[in-house]
């Protein structure tokens, strides 16, 4: 008698999962799955130029508007230093032209004594030292007899005529004149001479008459 093994029959199988055998292997993920397209990459990276180059351009101006605002304050500056210099040495000469005006009665006084003899002892020295100070500061003195009259540096107080002149002379000085450089304090007060009327006519008659002598004289018939 055959002994059986319990178990399994021959022609049984042992249970399997329902959807066992009709599984199969899943594919893994291709990497190229999820990846940006190229074109998109090279868009945004064209879009980042683009932008970078704006911002510069802005930088740049922005740069160029300061540089010339800089330059411009600097040339108000210049313009401004300038202009207080040259006021202040304006300041300066009226000051001094000022003082100077207040001394003028002083220096007329110190000529009369000295054309009258009478600068003499301590008198003389502080007269000569006043004089000296004055000149330091740039005072100068004009108006001399014999020349022409200029009515922008001359005032007349005596008119005469004279044959002994061709123009309007300065023929004696009443007052000296006083300048700072260009600057006139004070004219200088004088007497001036004019040629006689009808002098000039007798000067050109005996012109002619010296000519027609040095040319052998009048032509005769």
């Amino acid at each position: 008698m055959t002994e059986e093994t319990p178990g399994f029959e021959e022609n049984e199988k042992p249970d399997v999962p329902s959807g066992a055998d009709d599984a199969e292997p899943k594919t893994a993920p291709s990497d190229k799955e999820g990846a940006a397209p190229a074109g998109d990459s090279a868009s945004a990276s064209s879009a980042g130029d683009v932008a970078l180059t704006a911002q510069l351009d802005q930088v740049r101006t922005a740069l160029s508007e300061r540089t010339a605002d800089l330059q411009r304050l600097q040339a108000e500056y210049q313009n401004y230093r300038r202009r207080v210099e040259r006021d202040r040495v304006t300041v300066k000469e009226i000051a001094i032209a000022n003082l100077l005006s207040e001394l003028l009665p002083v220096l007329d006084d110190v000529g009369r004594a000295r054309e009258h003899g009478e600068l003499v002892g301590g008198f003389k020295s502080v007269a000569e030292s006043l004089e000296t100070v004055v000149a330091k500061m740039g005072l100068q003195q004009f108006g001399k007899e014999g020349e022409p009259f200029d009515p922008t540096v001359h005032e007349a107080l005596m008119h005469s005529y004279a044959p002994d002149v061709t123009e309007t002379t300065c023929v004696a000085i009443l007052q000296p004149g006083y300048r700072i450089g260009e600057r006139t304090i004070r004219p200088a007060r004088v007497a001036v001479a004019e040629p006689q009327p009808g002098a000039q006519g007798k000067s050109d008659e005996a012109s002619d008459q010296d000519a027609e002598k040095d040319d052998g004289g009048p032509d005769k018939g």
